[in-house]
């Protein structure tokens, strides 16, 4: 192994912000630091929480330069744009400062770890001005932790500052949250992370296709990180050729084989039920599991409810144009109540396939019902051929389609 690929770093980690003005999207975020710092008003805690990927720990780690940097001359304080060159920049960038502690909450969940915390914070910082906790993942922590942080959290001394990364905000006891400046990271938006693959594929030296940024955009769903990750595996998915085009991420991506949910999907709206069991062996035989072939088929019904009820979806889902052909065509052949009759079948599913000792053919046994389902006549039409029915023949109808609606399992056996 060469010293060049030994050495070699993933985007996500060389493209991470070592200054605030270099952060994609956040700008509530950056604002209120900068207010604060300028005006020598910190909070002793911060807690920041947003999706994976959003910049959470990039962010306690950029407040905790900007708190410790001393300038290049070593003789500056508190500044909201960090040098990135003395001696507190450099190590907290490479995470070897004694002053600031890092804390994996997900791996020291105990009250003991907590205390250790706590026996320490008396004692001053060894260089810096400041003593940085940045605990990951709070939310993990016991109940037991959390009582036992709560006095220090509330009165730490001067030179102590806590730094909270949560993905999971709710999990985190009020009493915490009270004592801590709460940040909600925004996901970040197509736009923005579409311009910061383009940046960065400009300098890494590579010619990537306007289609290829949408794609990859698209499916990071809001994450920084995630994006940088997709990025970095098309380049070598493209063995590194620098003109990264539409056609390579869409095959990296796996979307050439949507085009089997959609038949699949298709399949279910006829009714036809040997098409629907074939195609799903054809998914089922490269697929990662049952449960995932069903999220696909409620994300596509999903897709396929929004194109007839709102106009504009089309054009502000960045979708594929592909994928946007064939959605707007599932739409054209299926009515909004099949769609929603639809949609709590798959549901149903969930639950059947949580149980059923054999996902495969609980699988198939939900695809039969979804068929002899769709086939079944909307309430509107019902209640029109009853009405133009005589009277003698009108509780024979109706009993008719009260078996038909009972044996697709549709409505429940006990209300008649």
């Amino acid at each position: 192994m060469t010293k060049k690929q030994k050495n070699y770093q993933v985007l996500a980690r060389k493209y991470r912000p070592q200054k605030f003005s270099e952060m994609v999207g956040q700008p509530v975020l950056i604002q209120t630091l900068t207010n604060a710092i300028k005006n020598n008003k910190i909070a002793h805690s911060f807690i920041l929480t947003g999706i994976r990927g959003i910049g959470k720990t990039t962010t306690a780690r950029l407040i905790a330069k900007s708190l410790n940097c001393v300038g290049k001359d070593g003789k500056g304080s508190e500044t909201i744009d960090p040098c990135g060159v003395c001696d507190h920049c450099v190590s907290i960038k490479n995470s070897t400062d004694q002053d600031v502690i890092e804390f994996d909450a997900a791996s020291h969940t105990g009250v003991g770890d907590i205390r250790d915390i706590i026996e320490t914070i008396n004692y001053a910082p060894v260089s810096a001005k400041y003593k940085v906790y940045i605990i990951d993942e709070v939310h993990m922590l016991s109940n037991s932790a959390f009582n036992a942080l709560l006095k220090t959290l509330e009165e730490p001394p001067e030179h102590v500052k806590f730094i909270f990364a949560t993905t999971e905000i709710r999990k985190v006891p009020i009493t915490i949250l009270s004592r801590c400046q709460r940040f909600d990271l925004r996901r970040l938006s197509f736009d923005e992370i579409k311009q910061n693959l383009a940046n960065i594929g400009k300098q890494e030296g590579y010619e990537v296709e306007e289609g290829a940024l949408s794609l990859i955009a698209v499916n990071s769903e809001g994450s920084a990180r995630d994006s940088l990750s997709l990025l970095d595996r098309a380049f070598s998915h493209n063995n590194h050729n620098k003109i990264l085009s539409e056609k390579t991420v869409f095959d990296m991506l796996g979307l050439a084989g949507k085009n089997n949910i959609y038949d699949l999907f298709e399949g279910l709206l006829k009714g036809d039920v040997e098409v629907v069991l074939k195609k799903f062996d054809e998914i089922y035989s490269v697929s990662v599991d049952t449960k995932a072939i069903l999220q696909d088929l409620l994300e596509v019904n999903h897709n396929v409810t929004l194109v007839k009820t709102v106009k504009s979806f089309i054009k502000n889902s960045h979708l594929p144009n592909e994928q946007a052909k064939r959605i707007e065509d599932l739409a054209s052949k299926i009515s909004l109540g099949s769609l929603t009759k639809i949609w709590q079948m798959l549901l149903r599913g969930i639950d059947d396939l949580r149980v059923a000792p054999n996902q495969k053919n609980a699988m198939e046994m939900l695809l039969v019902k979804i068929c002899y389902g769709s086939k079944l006549p909307e309430l509107e039409q019902i209640i029109n051929r009853i009405n133009n029915c005589k009277d003698n023949s009108k509780n024979s109808l109706v009993d008719s389609v009260l078996n038909n609606f009972k044996g697709a399992n549709i409505i429940d056996k006990q209300n008649n």
